[in-house]
């Protein structure tokens, strides 16, 4: 594997580190507001920004407005965007739009392009990805699904609740997963101004970044037509993996970035600062917080690089790659932060920078699966790997 940057990589990269620095920095005292994500007027100036740069949608191809980057790119840019929080929301690849746009890409038909994607594309309007549902129902193991779609005369007829939903308020759209039979599940493109589709509430949550927050919807009796199934029927929890892989490490990415800055913070600091007669940069104790920072910022990166070349090139398992990135630096991120926060002392508890990125960093140890699920995901597989190399 060979992980040096091409020239035009390493421009963007500087590009985007540039365009964060300068445009969106400065961009964030206005996004204070006790709501969930920037109000719609600065994410649309954020993104007209990002368009003027040449750096919105990075992750999607030429014909829909992208730079067509594969994942080993976006690793880059993604991780230079997620330095501010409002550099995702900025370049269009925050979740939950940047994984349905991926997807969509890759399962949707010419006509479900046209009128979900390049919406979404071009910034116009938001989606969800409405899967996770209230206890019993699925969370951490999506085979517990119980929203049921049935067909009906033209299509198909979708109840059940979701919860969690992040953007579900306010989205145009949302992708639902469905069970179809005893064993099956499919997806479905729902608009949000169909009948009996329904946003019950945007939950109270610590993390504050999303634009529509984390939505209870219901759906009762919603009717959909066969042009509005994503793929295949039956195939849901196969198109799952589809997004949910490549997501999980887009999400490793940005955080990587917001823990770099929380780092720098942190340093900046300890280089001013001075207490027992020495400055803090030069204490031991304060070291070990900055040295074991620095080696979780690299492990993380070698991390996220290798689990892209393996959803690039097909030179391994993305699902095990991708479960152990996420554990690991959705871990390593919380360190990175805390100790930034130890660093600076009665700073690092003021509301920003630094009170903000530990409320937004710590739900990433539950979303996209929680860490011991995903514990419980590669121990079996490693155990079984052995097992069957046992049997050779």
């Amino acid at each position: 594997m060979d992980f040096s940057l091409s020239p035009e990589l390493t421009a963007l990269q500087e590009r985007t580190a540039a365009f964060v620095r300068d445009v969106v920095l400065p961009l964030e005292d206005r996004d204070r507001a006790p709501g969930h994500g920037p109000d719609d007027a600065l994410r649309a100036e954020l993104q007209d920004a990002a368009k003027d740069a040449g750096l919105f949608v990075p992750h999607l191809g030429e014909e829909l407005g992208g730079l067509g980057l594969d994942v080993r790119g976006q690793a880059v840019v993604f991780e230079e965007a997620g330095q501010s929080l409002l550099g995702p929301l900025a370049l269009n690849c925050a979740a939950p739009d940047e994984g349905n746009m991926a997807m969509l890409e890759k399962i949707a038909s010419p006509e479900q392009v046209e009128r979900f994607l390049r919406p979404l594309a071009e910034g116009r309007t938001r989606s969800a990805f409405a899967m996770t549902e209230p206890p019993p129902g699925a969370g951490s193991d999506p085979s517990m699904l119980r929203t049921v779609a049935e067909r009906v005369d033209g299509g198909w007829s979708i109840s059940g609740e979701k919860w969690f939903i992040t953007g579900g308020e306010g989205a145009a759209f949302a992708i639902v997963m469905a069970r179809t039979g005893e064993r099956g599940a499919t997806m479905f493109l729902v608009p949000a101004d169909t009948p009996g589709y329904e946003v019950l509430e945007s939950v109270d949550t610590i993390d504050r970044i999303s634009p529509g927050g984390h939505a209870h919807m219901r759906f009762t009796d919603v009717r959909v037509a066969d042009d509005q199934v994503l793929g295949a029927p039956d195939e849901g929890f196969r198109y799952a993996q589809v997004r949910l892989a490549p997501a999980r490490l887009t999400h490793c990415m940005r955080w990587l970035g917001l823990a770099r800055r929380a780092l720098d913070v942190a340093i900046d600091r300890a280089n001013e600062r001075e207490a027992f007669g020495s400055r803090l940069a030069d204490l031991g104790l304060a070291q070990r917080l900055i040295a074991d920072s620095l080696i979780d910022v690299e492990t993380s990166r070698a991390i996220i690089q290798k689990t892209a070349w393996i959803l690039d090139t097909g030179n391994g398992n993305p699902t095990m790659a991708s479960s152990i990135a996420k554990v690991h630096v959705s871990e390593a991120v919380g360190r990175i932060v805390d100790n930034a926060v130890q660093l600076c002392g009665s700073d690092g508890i003021l509301a920003h920078p630094l009170g903000r990125m530990v409320a937004e960093v710590r739900p990433f140890r539950i979303y996209d699966g929680s860490n011991e699920t995903h514990r419980w995901s590669i121990a079996r597989r490693a155990a079984k790997a052995r097992r069957s190399a046992g049997e050779r």
